[in-house]
C-alpha cells in the first residue's frame, strides 16, 4: 500500500479539514493500492481562496519570467518520468513501455509545445494597420478549475496546467480519484520547480464532491473539464449559476473510414490503434466504415489482428495491452459486448468474460464486431474498452451519413490514396479533428471537438488561447 499525502495547497502538503477516506483498487490485482482522502468543502475553499490570492501577483509576472519557469517545469519532469511511469502502470493499468513512451510522454511533448507557443503568443499587439492606436491584450482568465480523467492522466493534466499557468492564471486541480498517484507526483514536480505558493493547488476528490464544490464556486473563474458526457453536462449546469468559462472535452465514438484505395496497413492501423490503451481513449477509432469492396477481407484481416493482440499485467514490459480500470468500467463493457450479440451483429473476435489465463483483474477480451448497423448500441454508445464495430458502405455520401449520424464529434479518421478525396472528406466530416492515412497531428495541433464531444481546444496556440481573456484598449499611445 503506497501512502502518499494528502493536499497541495499554497505551496505545501497539507491534511484534510474534512473529507472522507479512498482506497484505489488496481486495476490487475483488484487490491487495493494506496489510501487517498476526498475533499470537503472546506479543503475545496482553502485550495480555491490559496488560488485566489496568488492570482494579482502570478498575473503581474512578465510571460518571460512564466515560460521560464514552465520551462523549469519540463526539466523537472523529465527527471521523475520513471516514477509517474510506475504510478500510472500501478493505479489505471497502463502497461510498462505504453507508460513510459506515451502516458509519461504525451506530458513531455504538450509542455514543450506550450513553451514554444507562448514564445510566439500575441500577447500584446496592434489591432491592425487601420487602428495605429489600438492594441489587444491577452490576460489571465482568473482562478482556474482544472477537473482530469484517468484514462491518460499526464496528457491531461499538462494540457491544462501548461496553458493555464503560462498564461498568467492560477489553478485548483482535481485529478481523478481513479488515478490520483501521478498527480500527486505532478504537484510535487511543480513544487520542486519553485511555482510559486498558491499558484498550483491539488485537492483530491470525487465528481461529487469536489468536482461540483469547483464548478459552482464564485471564485472560480474558469472550469477545464476532460470526462465523460454525462459529467460534462453536469458541470456546465454548476457553472451556468456563476456564468464562469466552461471548457469541455468529453466523449467520442470516431469514424475511421476505410475505402477499397486505402494502403494494405490501414485495417490493421485502425484495429492496434482502437485497442491501444486498452480502447480507453476518447479519440479512438471506435467504428471501422469499409467500403463494400473491400469488407469481406477488412473483415477477415480486423479479426485477425484482434486475435493476436496479447493482454498481459501492466507491470510487463512488453506491447501488450493490459486491464481496464475498475469494476464498473469492466460491467459496462461486458453489458454491451452481450448487447452486440443480442442485438444481432457478428461477433468474429473476442466476446464477454476474461481472456484465457484470467480469473482476477478488470482484463477484457480484444472484441470485434461485424455486420453492424448504426443503430445498434455498439455503433451509438461510447463503450471505452478494447470493442471496435465494423461497418459498410457504398459510397462516399453513404459514408459520411454513417460518420456524422452520431451525437459526437471528437476524432474521425480517413484512409484512401486519393487526395482530392480525403479533401472533400476533411471538409464534410462532422468532427474537430480528422487523422488520414495514419498520419497524426502536428506537434501543438488542437485538440477538441463538437456537437457533445464537447468545446474549446487543448495543446499549442488554441490550448493558450482558451485560458486568455481578449481586451481590447484603445488610446493606446506611443510604447
Amino acid at each position: 500500500m503506497i501512502e502518499k499525502p494528502d493536499f497541495y495547497i499554497d505551496g505545501a502538503w497539507v491534511a484534510p479539514l474534512e473529507g472522507r477516506a479512498h482506497e484505489v483498487i488496481a486495476p490487475a490485482t483488484e487490491e487495493p493500492c494506496t489510501r487517498i482522502s476526498l475533499g470537503g468543502q472546506a479543503d475545496t475553499d482553502a485550495a480555491v481562496a490559496a488560488a485566489k490570492a496568488a492570482l494579482p501577483g502570478w498575473m503581474a509576472t512578465p510571460v518571460a519570467d512564466r515560460i521560464a519557469l514552465l520551462e523549469k517545469v519540463l526539466e523537472v519532469y523529465k527527471t521523475r518520468a520513471e516514477d509517474l511511469a510506475q504510478s500510472m502502470s500501478l493505479e489505471m493499468g497502463a502497461p510498462l513501455d505504453l507508460a513510459r513512451q506515451s502516458q509519461v510522454g504525451a506530458g513531455i511533448a504538450h509542455l514543450g509545445a506550450y513553451i514554444d507557443a507562448a514564445k510566439a503568443f500575441p500577447w500584446e499587439a496592434p489591432l491592425g494597420d487601420h487602428a495605429p492606436n489600438d492594441r489587444i491584450i491577452h490576460e489571465a482568465v482568473g482562478v482556474c478549475a482544472l477537473i482530469t480523467p484517468w484514462n491518460w492522466p499526464m496528457n491531461q493534466v499538462t494540457l491544462k496546467v501548461g496553458a493555464a499557468m503560462v498564461a498568467g492564471n492560477t489553478m485548483v486541480l482535481k485529478p481523478s480519484e481513479e488515478s490520483p498517484l501521478n498527480a500527486m507526483i505532478f504537484a510535487e514536480i511543480m513544487h520542486d520547480a519553485g511555482v510559486p505558493k498558491g499558484v498550483f493547488n491539488l485537492v483530491n476528490g470525487d465528481g461529487a464532491g469536489v468536482g461540483s464544490q469547483l464548478s459552482e464556486h464564485p471564485d472560480v473563474d474558469m472550469v477545464s473539464f476532460t470526462g465523460s458526457t454525462r459529467a460534462g453536462k453536469l458541470i456546465s449546469k454548476a457553472a451556468a449559476e456563476t456564468l464562469k468559462r466552461v471548457h469541455l472535452e468529453l466523449g467520442g465514438k470516431g469514424a475511421n473510414l476505410i475505402f477499397a484505395d486505402a494502403d494494405d496497413a490501414a485495417v490493421e492501423r485502425g484495429v492496434r490503434s482502437m485497442m491501444n490503451n486498452t480502447g480507453q481513449s476518447c479519440n479512438a477509432p471506435s467504428r471501422m466504415l469499409v467500403e463494400a469492396s473491400a469488407y469481406d477481407a477488412a473483415v477477415e484481416k480486423a479479426a485477425s489482428v484482434a486475435n493476436g493482440i496479447e493482454v498481459g499485467p501492466p507491470d510487463k514490459e512488453g506491447k501488450h495491452i493490459g486491464p481496464v480500470v475498475n469494476a464498473t468500467q469492466w460491467e459496462k463493457i461486458q453489458g454491451l459486448i452481450q448487447a452486440g450479440i443480442d442485438e444481432g451483429a457478428r461477433l468474429v473476435a473476442g466476446g464477454t468474460g476474461r481472456p484465457e489465463g484470467f480469473n482476477k483483474g478488470f482484463y477484457v477480451r480484444p472484441t470485434v464486431f461485424a455486420d453492424v448497423t448504426n443503430d445498434m448500441t455498439i455503433a451509438q454508445e461510447e463503450i471505452f474498452g478494447p470493442v471496435m464495430t465494423i461497418l459498410k458502405f457504398e459510397g462516399e455520401d453513404e459514408a459520411v451519413r454513417i460518420a456524422n449520424d452520431t451525437p459526437y464529434g471528437l476524432t474521425n479518421y480517413v484512409q484512401s490514396g486519393d487526395d482530392k478525396r480525403r479533401q472533400r472528406l476533411a471538409r464534410q466530416l462532422r468532427a474537430g479533428m480528422i487523422e488520414m492515412n495514419g498520419e497524426s497531428r502536428g506537434k501543438g495541433s488542437p485538440f477538441g471537438g463538437m456537437k457533445m464531444s464537447g468545446n474549446g481546444r487543448e495543446a499549442g496556440y488554441w490550448g493558450i488561447h482558451d485560458f486568455v481573456e481578449v481586451k481590447a484598449v484603445s488610446g493606446w499611445g506611443e510604447d
